[in-house]
């Protein structure tokens, strides 16, 4: 049936349904494109034969909203939504957001904090005999006791806070069916998820673990010592291997915690099979008074190849949530999609995106992958590139030529994150010379994040002169082809192992080469990852050995403020931070100097506002030999995504 699933009561009947056999709870508006996660888990469900409907964003005060939906038949799946719920609501500074890009209108607060847990305990409170799952990214990165830099603490496992019976980590086209089928045979509760990878429960110590098992430190040892609490996260990374992960204990007080190993990869045709399926690829119609949905613009065009990502940047959730082994579509597969969307009335022959987490990976990072997983103690692309790395872009390359190809199709852009590593590894230039000719729209976005050998290497990010080297290839090629293009770096302040002296070093970087972004992203501690574990801990969870971290809102500050050294209302916490660092050198008229001296830049010189200049009829004429300024190169930051 080519329509949307069921969103009320009315929509079940209507289709001769008396009940569904799972309601599927989202924080989101309904959306179905295969970007989100309700769309591909409610359309798996529907092919494997059960009947899904969605309830979205219920009202979160009272369980009337899930009670007009009628008891499922086997069970509630819970998620937050393609963001954290937390991170949906508040900014790096904890402070609130005003929007929201994946609800109707982009209106704010229509999802609750902490939406799993809070959708868990309403659903457990309308239908009591029901069993309750949850997943997404929010419950995925919160299976473990976790520090939540929301409420500076650590916090037991989202399992214990919403009393679910079950939950799927990563991507769950496999255990959503396994489970499905599991509690059709008459299983429930947590004896449903007992056998099935990729999902994790709560049970008694001394009860049979199906898998061979490691345990980590407990709910009790991280909440009180920050070195247990770092060991217990390196153990979630070393695990989290589809070929040689074992299932992992963590006791939370009577009871264990019993995360399975990790799902096994989608196949290609498997992936094929998921991004077939019927998708209605636009938001419910219900949306379109209130001025539909913000976040489809992003996506409504786009397509997505592959998933994982084999970078694994420490500050990254992908790596815990999806994994590093990467899978990816067919070309046919790809295609087919790429013509469905051409042949949509609004196309305006442009996809916007031929991506996923990394645009640029369509395969495992060696041979030995598929069979033996990834190496625990090195990665891919770091410190640099493994000896066994098979960079080659051959063929991500014809990919985007087929696309190019298609009758209506004007052009074919990459904009989700290219490894700019992964292309200096591949020594043929046919990938970046295309790139540059065909798939690019005045400037090209990479991730570098900082300039500091000492920061990148917390980061999990190659040497700064890989990026130098790319910068130097990328302007060459552009020079060749008459093109005149821009290289955008995304960078971010306050990462853990950042000092003042790091970012001034940036701040030099950025005034040398012209370049001052127009935002910059402060670190943001989400539940799960390495980096947050040093913001918490102050130990690399690699090496357990110290690592600084700022913390205070002063040093957070000044950090982002030298990123924006030129701005006006940045000068006094520029002046403070050189200051502060013994850098009074930087303050004077030389090119290499950010700030010009003022009044203020006299140490101990009073604080003066100042005066009001009288209005001029016209600038003074320029003095000749005085230059222009040059304006400074720029372009959008990123906006906020943390997978789904």
């Amino acid at each position: 049936m080519s329509d949307f699933l069921p969103i009320s009561r009315a929509d079940m009947e209507a289709r001769g349904w008396y009940y569904c056999d799972f309601l599927l709870v989202t924080g989101d508006a309904y959306i179905d494109h295969p970007s989100f996660g309700t769309a591909i888990i409610s359309r798996v469900l529907e092919h494997a034969g059960f009947r899904v409907a969605i309830l979205s964003q219920p009202d979160f005060t009272s369980t009337a909203d899930f009670e007009a939906m009628g008891r499922p038949r086997y069970a509630v799946l819970i998620n937050a939504g393609n963001i954290d719920s937390m991170v949906a609501h508040y900014t790096a500074a904890k402070k609130r957001r005003h929007d929201d890009a994946y609800t109707p209108g982009g209106v704010g607060g229509k999802r609750p904090d902490r939406a799993v847990t809070v959708y868990s305990m309403l659903a457990r409170r309308a239908f009591p005999d029901t069993p309750v799952y949850i997943g997404g990214i929010e419950a995925s990165l919160r299976r473990f006791a976790h520090y939540d830099y929301w409420s500076d603490q650590i916090m037991p496992s989202v399992l214990s806070s919403s009393g679910a019976d079950g939950l799927m980590f990563g991507m769950s086209e496999h255990a959503v069916v396994e489970l499905a089928n599991a509690l059709k045979a008459g299983k429930s509760g947590a004896d449903a998820v007992r056998n099935i990878r990729g999902m994790a429960y709560f049970t008694h110590p001394g009860d049979e673990i199906p898998f061979e098992s490691v345990e980590c430190p407990s709910y009790e040892e991280v909440l009180a010592d920050k070195a247990a609490y770092a060991r217990s996260v390196m153990q979630q990374y070393d695990e989290a291997d589809h070929a040689h992960g074992r299932a992992l204990l963590q006791r939370h007080g009577r009871r264990v915690l019993v995360q399975n190993p990790p799902a096994l990869p989608l196949t290609t045709a498997e992936m094929d099979a998921v991004y077939g399926l019927p998708y209605m690829r636009t938001y419910h119609p219900s949306y379109e008074a209130a001025g539909g949905v913000p976040a489809i613009q992003e996506v409504r065009f786009s397509i997505i190849h592959n998933r994982g990502c084999m970078g694994a940047c420490n500050f990254c959730a992908l790596a815990f949530h999806q994994g590093r082994f990467i899978q990816a579509r067919s070309h046919d597969s790809v295609v087919r999609e790429a013509e469905q969307i051409a042949a949509e009335p609004d196309f305006k022959g442009y996809i916007h995106d031929v991506g996923g987490p990394t645009a640029n990976f369509r395969f495992p990072g060696c041979a030995k992958q598929a069979e033996h997983g990834l190496c625990r103690d090195k990665r891919c692309l770091f410190p640099t590139a493994c000896k066994a790395l098979r960079a080659d872009h051959r063929d991500y390359l014809a990919l985007l030529r087929r696309l190019r190809a298609i009758p209506g199709v004007k052009k074919v852009f990459v904009r989700s994150g290219l490894r700019y590593d992964y292309m200096m590894a591949d020594d043929n230039d046919e990938f970046f010379l295309e790139l540059v000719r065909h798939h690019i729209s005045g400037q090209l976005k990479v991730a570098p994040e900082h300039m500091s050998d000492n920061v990148l290497y917390y980061m999990g990010k190659p040497s700064f002169d890989v990026y130098r080297r790319f910068k130097e290839r990328y302007e060459r090629i552009n020079q060749r082809l008459g093109k005149k293009q821009y290289l955008v770096p995304y960078l971010m302040s306050s990462h853990p192992g950042a000092t003042l002296d790091d970012a001034i070093l940036l701040a030099q970087y950025l005034n040398e080469i012209g370049y001052m972004p127009e935002q910059v992203q402060d670190f943001y501690p989400t539940p799960g990852t390495l980096s947050t574990a040093m913001y918490y801990t102050g130990l690399d969870p690699r090496t357990m050995k110290p690592v600084y971290v700022a913390k205070t809102p002063e040093d957070k500050a000044m950090q982002r403020a030298l990123l924006q050294w030129r701005r006006p209302d940045k000068r006094p916490i520029v002046l403070a931070a050189l200051r502060k660092a013994g850098r009074e050198d930087l303050i004077g008229y030389g090119r290499e100097c950010l700030l010009r001296p003022g009044p203020d830049a006299r140490p101990g010189a009073p604080r003066k506002a100042p005066e009001k200049k009288p209005e001029r009829k016209a600038p003074p004429a320029r003095k000749k030999g005085w230059a222009k300024p040059k304006a400074a190169k720029g372009g959008k930051s990123r906006k906020k995504n943390t997978g789904h």
